[in-house]
């Protein structure tokens, strides 16, 4: 028993991701007898997204991470998806931020497009979702996989200061704050990432 619980906090994982407010995320979610690391820590940086889903882009890195530097790795891909933009930006939630990850460009995109498509959008409620693919690679034979949904709409302006990515401009559903204006422990309690997580944390 004393040689199992040593085995399990000397774990080494890698949080698949070169996203700061993800990897923080992420490492808050992990047991905390993982040691974690990140791409930074080996030099790396993330391959081609080349995937049509969420959860096949969550692979490509957790696979590609995986590999690179022979540990076990959890990759996370989010996004997220307004109806009224045909589920757009989805799986180019990242890339509508541009090279430098700009999220600040990212939503006036979202407001622009919203805009174009009915300039009276923000009297109505419009519909978006937040959805979270993880993937953990290198565990057990083959990856692992969860998904995660959260529905609710788009704020009328960005509210908020906390979280990262689209977080200041989605409201849960049955709520009235943004996740930018949450506590980590709130929006943990109705956050994507965290019921991706719930279904795979028994495998670690």
């Amino acid at each position: 028993m004393k040689f199992q619980m040593l085995k399990k906090k000397s774990k080494k994982i890698v949080i698949g991701s070169n996203n700061d407010g993800k990897i923080k995320e992420i490492k808050d979610l992990l047991p905390k007898y993982y040691i974690i690391t990140s791409p930074k820590d080996y030099g790396l940086k993330s391959p081609k997204e080349n995937g049509n889903t969420f959860l096949k882009n969550s692979l490509i890195k957790a696979k590609h991470f995986s590999k690179k530097t022979k540990k076990i790795c959890i990759a996370d891909d989010s996004g997220l998806e307004i109806d009224l933009l045909n589920n757009q930006p989805g799986i180019f939630s990242a890339r509508w931020a541009g090279k430098k990850g700009d999220f600040n460009l990212a939503i006036s995109k979202v407001y622009q497009k919203l805009s174009k498509v009915d300039k009276n959008w923000k009297s109505k409620k419009i519909k978006a979702r937040f959805i979270c693919a993880l993937t953990i690679y290198g565990l057990k034979k083959n990856p692992i996989q969860s998904l995660g949904v959260i529905n609710g709409r788009i704020s009328k302006k960005k509210i908020g200061n906390k979280g990262f990515g689209y977080d200041p401009i989605f409201i849960p559903e049955n709520k009235r704050l943004t996740f930018g204006q949450m506590s980590q422990k709130l929006k943990f309690k109705n956050d994507h990432r965290a019921k991706a997580f719930k279904k795979i944390k028994k495998f670690l």
